[in-house]
């Protein structure tokens, strides 16, 4: 009996323990889709926010039910940091299948899981998640947090279609659009994204005629954290000094990975009024926002967009025009074959003894032009390079400044060339570093002594004529006029 008494306390203190736990535990504030509710995208993400920030916990399965079936048709290891999927029908890249930030943990679904019109339960295991150190409580049972999809998809052929991450759209995510245009489209096709944050990396191959247009320019966000450690490829054949765009498929092994968004072999693409960020922190890598991989007769247009990253913020491989963009990188952060025109861009250097741009152009085609544009830095950044090239590897390079403003964070010299058999000391044939009328932020003459004697600097009335072809975008782009391609 005494020994009853005295393990009494103690087995009280056990058996109160799960108790204890479950009242530590801590809940979501609010679920994505709505428990209950009905419509929503067969695209959809789930999201959990909590009253506090969150992060992953050690280990828990987050399952997706089929009601009538009670088949689970996806489920996420949080335990499993990464997964390999196929994004817009190329496989092999690696993503994050759950993504926490600040208060809100989102949740991407494996594609193609969901069914229109079907009902689904979604269970949470105990610990999934952690805030402030406590555990997330289990989310359990078929009828805790249900939710239903629209009945049917947009009708096939649509000509417009609507992102929105808060499921009021056809879709919630971009991938979900692009997905439904069919496979070499040539029927103009509009998709409007709707403010909101897109954690998701963007596919597209062999689709054309397509406008994706941001609602918001600052609001709608495309995001996420990829880079060429993350997704590492066997290399783009695009980049060497004779690219042929057209020759890779989008199932073969040399096609980048790592961007934000990657437009492969696609025309009449336009991407306008919206903000891309890769996420890839400063020393991370190569990280684009936007890869273009087209052909020279490729006729894409990027404007008014704010792109963010550090490594190769923008590479084009193809026909190009971008107008009225900003862009933040340091390394290289224009890059690419070309032919390509900027129209009144801004471009913000992050750290001193960068290069703005590195332009690899084979000879049977312009590189990037320059009008108007803006080269400058973040505060005390200085001594970058507008363009640099390795002579020995890209024998061409054709970087062309009209009417532009020089910040100081564009050192004297401004052009590098490296890895030359031997070092230039005047005008080259196959390079084209080429400034006309550069001026200082507020608009007065540029002091461009310092340049070396590889680059040059149009005058006129001598280069009038070379001046006045540069600035038309149609004579830099192969005779493609992009300012008469209708809003």
């Amino acid at each position: 009996m005494r020994l009853v008494r005295l393990l009494a306390p103690i087995l009280a203190i056990a058996s109160a323990a799960p108790m204890l736990r479950a009242l530590d535990s801590v809940r979501p504030s609010t679920l994505f889709p709505a428990p209950g509710s009905t419509g929503a995208c067969i695209d959809t993400h789930l999201r959990l926010d909590f009253p506090s920030p969150v992060t992953l916990g050690r280990a828990g399965l987050v399952s997706v039910i089929d009601v009538a079936s009670g088949r689970v048709v996806d489920s996420i290891d949080v335990s499993k940091r990464t997964d390999t999927r196929t994004i817009g029908g190329a496989g092999g890249f690696q993503v994050y299948p759950i993504i926490t930030d600040g208060d809100e943990a989102d949740v991407a679904l494996h594609p193609g899981r969901l069914e229109y019109g079907h009902t689904y339960a979604v269970t949470v295991d105990a610990g999934a998640f952690e805030c402030d150190g406590r555990p997330s409580a289990a989310i359990e049972g078929d009828r805790t947090w249900l939710f239903t999809l629209k009945p049917s998809g947009p009708q096939p052929g649509a000509a417009r279609l609507v992102v929105a991450a808060d499921g009021g759209g056809d879709f919630c995510t971009v991938q979900g659009a692009l997905d439904f245009v069919p496979h070499a489209n040539n029927r103009p096709v509009t998709i409007l994204v709707r403010p909101g944050t897109y954690r998701e990396i963007v596919f597209l191959a062999e689709k054309n005629d397509i406008t994706l247009r941001g609602e918001s320019r600052t609001g709608t966000v495309i995001e996420y954290a990829n880079n060429a450690r993350f997704n590492p490829s066997g290399g783009n054949p695009f980049e060497g000094a004779s690219p042929d765009p057209s020759a890779e498929h989008v199932h073969g092994g040399h096609i980048y990975r790592r961007g934000v968004l990657l437009a492969h072999r696609t025309r009449n693409l336009v991407i306008e009024n919206l903000t891309m960020r890769n996420l890839t922190p400063y020393g991370g890598s190569q990280a684009e926002t936007i890869i273009l991989n087209g052909a020279t007769d490729a006729r894409s247009i990027l404007r008014d967009l704010d792109l963010f990253s550090y490594q190769d913020t923008l590479q084009m491989n193809g026909q190009a025009y971008v107008a009225n963009c900003h862009l933040e990188g340091d390394v290289d952060f224009i890059w690419g074959t070309g032919p390509c025109y900027f129209e009144s861009c801004t471009f913000r250097s992050l750290h001193s003894g960068r290069y703005f741009t590195q332009i690899r152009n084979p000879s049977t085609n312009h590189g990037y032009v320059f009008h108007r544009c803006v080269f400058d830095g973040a505060p005390g950044v200085a001594n970058n390079y507008l363009s640099r090239i390795e002579a020995d590897r890209f024998p061409y390079s054709e970087v062309v400044l009209l009417d532009c403003r020089l910040g100081p964070a564009v050192g004297a010299r401004a052009w590098l060339v490296s890895n030359a058999h031997h070092e230039p000391v005047g005008p080259q044939p196959n390079l084209h570093f080429w400034e006309y009328n550069s001026r200082t932020l507020d608009g007065a003459p540029l002091d461009t002594s310092g340049r070396d004697r590889f680059s040059r600097r149009l005058h006129e009335p001598a280069d009038a004529a070379l001046i006045r072809d540069y600035t038309d975008p149609a004579y830099v782009l192969g005779g493609w006029n992009p300012l008469a391609a209708a809003r």
